[in-house]
């Protein structure tokens, strides 16, 4: 079967941006002719590829065509470079990474392998626990997610362990914990989280106080740098990971709330088991450099 390019292309740009409009604007076409495209190629595949909401998202057979795009995309991009005359042309790599890793080991630990193999990132910033759907709608063609289960299709491989201890400044210790992590101090102490989703310290908070989510003041401060500096200034306590509070040593030392009781993460790297060699190679380098830093 023979997939109009433009059909596709319009498809993918609804999904990717949310809604008709904004493809149209990235198209340079007009919503009826995004429109149009689309409708033809769900009448072309018998089934329906876009739910029509706020924002547009793709149906189950929708996230598989948009699976199959990405990786020809990936796959023409990697047949190009090998056909150039100089055969170093950038690969992108579309990713979906936890601001964490972000934020402590990915650069360190990959920098090095991704000049090399003259990558060119595009990120996408989601909480550990929902990168994996990124992959699943075909949006990512590889993450990093606490999930140990492959999807179907694709493997998961073991990155190593991301180590995490609930910390706060002196002075916030000293004014909201003077007799120490106490349910009802943490009932008034404002805690500092990702965004919504994260469930770092409130699956702490329940298993050792038994205080589910909303029953504490909350920040909501994203990544993983910001996360931290909201700690170290005083204004809430929460889980940072051990990476970062090393990086900053003495000068920003933190008070340890739970000093008997780290919480750890493993990681996985998720991505396609059929992929181009380059990216197969560049898999297992990722991989290989990632369990140097997450033992």
């Amino acid at each position: 079967m023979n997939l109009n390019p433009k059909h596709t292309e319009a498809f993918r740009a609804v999904i990717e941006s949310g809604s008709f409009e904004q493809a149209a604007a990235r198209l340079h076409l007009t919503s009826p002719a995004i429109s149009q495209r689309v409708r033809a190629l769900e009448s072309q595949l018998g089934n329906a590829l876009i739910v029509r909401s706020r924002p547009a998202r793709a149906t189950r057979m929708g996230q598989r065509l948009m699976q199959y795009l990405k990786r020809t995309k990936l796959l023409e991009a990697d047949l190009a470079a090998e056909l150039a005359v100089q055969q170093d042309a950038p690969l992108t790599l579309v990713l979906a990474l936890n601001a964490d890793s972000i934020g402590t080991w990915f650069f360190p630990a990959l920098s090095e392998v991704l000049i090399r193999e003259r990558v060119l990132l595009d990120l996408t910033v989601e909480d550990q626990d929902h990168t994996y759907s990124l992959l699943e709608t075909g949006l990512a063609i590889g993450c990093i997610s606490t999930e140990p289960k492959p999807m179907r299709g694709c493997s998961a491989e073991l990155l190593g362990v991301m180590r995490y201890w609930l910390v706060a400044a002196e002075d916030f210790r000293e004014r909201w914990f003077p007799e120490g992590l106490t349910r009802k101090a943490a009932r008034q102490a404002p805690v500092v989280a990702y965004t919504h989703k994260d469930t770092l310290q409130s699956s702490f908070l329940l298993s050792k106080l038994g205080l589910p989510a909303g029953a504490y003041p909350c920040h909501y401060v994203p990544g993983a740098a910001s996360h931290f500096n909201a700690i170290r200034y005083g204004l809430g306590y929460g889980m940072v990971p051990e990476l970062l509070l090393k990086a900053a040593g003495k000068k920003d030392e933190m008070v340890h709330l739970a000093p008997a009781r780290p919480l750890e993460l493993e990681l996985y790297w998720h991505t396609w088991k059929v992929q181009s060699p380059r990216m197969e190679n560049l898999s297992r380098q990722i991989i290989a450099a990632a369990r140097k830093i997450l033992k």
